[in-house]
């Protein structure tokens, strides 16, 4: 995963185990209600059925590993994500509009892969 500068899932959970390994960068997780910061190197574990979010709040994009189990949710990457050159290419700025609408497309397969978008606090 290519997390630029800000950016990162809202609050969410699922019914399957999720695991980042953080590549590069960093990122801060709120899981079960605690913040952490993980850089290069670490991994965070999300048991299934756990809210939680993250994101990079650093100047540098983040790079992760993300594994499920059992494996599935690439498709879901695959359907909302937008294709790049390379595995380091940095996605397109999105305008307003566009970021309305790439929100409403997440929100709209979320429940095919067992996801479910929580309100943010």
């Amino acid at each position: 995963m290519h997390i630029p500068p800000g950016g990162g899932p809202p609050p969410h959970r699922h019914d399957f185990e999720e695991s980042f390994i953080v590549v590069e960068g960093e990122i801060e997780a709120t899981f079960r209600g605690k913040k952490s910061v993980a850089g290069a190197g670490q991994t965070i574990n999300i048991p299934a059925n756990a809210p939680h979010q993250f994101q990079n709040k650093s100047d540098r994009p983040a790079r992760l590993l993300c594994i499920c189990s059992p494996a599935g949710q690439e498709e879901f990457f695959m359907e909302v994500g937008v294709p790049v050159a390379t595995r380091t290419t940095a996605p397109p700025k999105l305008d307003p509009a566009a970021q309305a609408q790439f929100r409403a497309k997440a929100e709209a397969l979320a429940p095919k892969f067992r996801t479910e978008l929580l309100r943010q606090a």
